[in-house]
């Protein structure tokens, strides 16, 4: 058993980042964050204020006035700076995933690594933005036609416990990229993930204002969004909380990028390899504790082979080693939080009422010390 050392066993209270520093909340609402493998108390979460949260929004704001004039092959430097601290500190941000949010090491790096390459894509996409502005001559007669791309403003970014530091990179270099500035609003279950991703942006050197992250949550976020300088969200999470975001930009006239729950299917072809179906299976099932939108929910088998793969997949199932994602021999770590693994079982025992039948129980595995 190789088992990784641990960053910090406790982080203490977190900050709010706010116009390139970091403060200390004055709210008086404050949870518990854990390490979701040990149940320790890692750090402590103020939820921001409203004052804190409209000050994040000021600061985005007023940093958009100068950000969006900052010339192009500028933001394409601090960007490259960004991939760059990126892959200095990925052993580290590995490991937080791991203590934050429950990752295996070896999920935690892919992750790490799918966050570098978001920044990569960004980095392309804004030379892309500079090309795709068209002039076309006599469009009509003694009419010319512009087509200029142009930032917005400042956005609110919402990311999910289950991709924290993924998720992030989904949004927020593409809009520095674009010229737009940002106010992050992370899932409060691993905000030290948020946190330190934030730490090795400003490191990167971006303008005051430009990333701004605050905490709190729902009331938070729609607080944020319905300040008249934010012009749209991207949000990556619950279908509820989703719902919820689209309705306030609609009625107030912002751009969104929603994104929601997913259902995946994973279909077996009479011909396919069994034994490499049923590992290909166990990772699209299991990886991540199976929080993730590209996970599968259900399995189908084309042609009389049913009883064959299902054998198949037990054996595999069987096999899984679960344990603390900083051992490098586990396969399969804990949900995020408590409340989710209680959610778990709670679907489990409800669809044996309805007349599910069991294969393989893991709701009281026993995990070694």
């Amino acid at each position: 058993m190789a088992v990784i050392p641990e960053i910090s066993k406790y982080y203490g209270r977190h900050k709010l980042f706010i116009n390139g520093e970091w403060i200390e909340s004055k709210s008086a609402s404050v949870e518990m964050n854990l390490n979701p493998a040990t149940g320790e108390v890692i750090s402590e979460l103020p939820n921001a204020t409203k004052e804190e949260a409209i000050g994040a929004v000021k600061a985005a704001h007023e940093a958009f006035k100068k950000w969006r004039d900052v010339p192009v092959r500028d933001r394409a430097r601090l960007l490259f700076e960004l991939r760059a601290k990126l892959e200095e500190g990925s052993d580290e941000l590995s490991r937080v995933l791991c203590q934050d949010h429950g990752r295996t090491i070896g999920e935690a790096i892919g992750s790490v690594r799918r966050v570098i390459e978001n920044v990569e894509s960004a980095c392309s996409a804004l030379y892309g933005l500079a090309k795709t502005n068209e002039h076309i001559e006599q469009v009509a007669r003694d009419i010319d036609q512009y087509l200029t791309w142009e930032p917005l403003g400042a956005f609110l970014i919402v990311t999910p416990s289950n991709i924290p530091m993924h998720a992030w990179s989904s949004f927020v270099p593409y809009a520095l990229a674009a010229g737009c500035t940002v106010v992050v609003s992370p899932s409060r279950q691993d905000p030290i993930a948020a946190e330190y991703i934030c730490r090795v942006a400003q490191e990167a050197g971006f303008p005051p204002g430009v990333i701004n992250l605050v905490h709190g949550g729902r009331n938070v976020n729609k607080e944020i969004l319905v300040q008249p300088e934010i012009k749209g969200v991207g949000f990556i999470g619950s279908n509820r909380a989703g719902w919820e975001l689209f309705e306030l930009c609609g009625r107030y006239g912002k751009t969104s990028s929603i994104n929601g729950n997913g259902k995946n299917n994973f279909v077996v072809m009479p011909d396919a390899d069994f034994d490499e179906a049923a590992q290909g299976l166990l990772r699209s099932c299991f990886g991540m504790a199976g929080q993730r939108c590209l996970g599968v929910d259900n399995v189908i088998i084309v042609g009389d082979r049913y009883d064959e793969f299902k054998s198949k997949f037990i054996e595999a199932a069987k096999g899984i080693k679960v344990g603390y994602g900083l051992d490098s021999e586990t396969d399969l770590g804990p949900l995020v939080s408590q409340a989710g693994k209680d959610k778990v079982v709670r679907w489990i025992e409800e669809s044996l009422k309805e007349g599910a039948k069991m294969v393989v129980d893991g709701r009281n595995v026993k995990v070694d010390n």
